[in-house]
């Protein structure tokens, strides 16, 4: 018969410990292929900006090389634009689906008649 003790035991021995600076790649990795695959553009909005708060702490880990360095502070570039673009974009959309007809555009079989009176 197992006792709580030793389903802690077997939880704890389960678990992966990894330094610090791997981990949060690890994630950041995850996040990205996240990103790739999400289909709703708000989560992958905040997916993004949780990449680049990663490779931001990344590129200040102490333990990381300074080429690797480089190469995550361009990363974290390259994802900042990508940012900014769909942002861009966004917007452009949204303001395109709020903007007003001209009476020219819109399809008069669609008018409503005025009534023939007023009482």
């Amino acid at each position: 018969m197992s006792t709580p003790h030793a389903a802690t035991e077997l939880t704890q021995s389960e678990e992966y410990a990894m330094p610090c600076a791997e981990a949060l790649m690890a994630g950041t990795l995850a996040l990205m292929t996240g990103h790739g695959q999400a289909c709703c553009d708000d989560h992958r909005a905040l997916m993004a900006n949780k990449i680049v708060e990663n490779l931001f702490a990344l590129a200040q880990h102490p333990l990381l090389s300074p080429p690797f360095k480089t190469m995550l502070w361009n990363l974290r570039t390259r994802w900042e634009v990508r940012i900014e673009a769909a942002a861009d974009q966004r917007s452009a959309e949204h303001a395109a689906a709020h903007t007003a007809l001209t009476p020219q555009e819109l399809d008069p079989r669609l008018w409503h008649a005025g009534p023939a009176s007023v009482q």
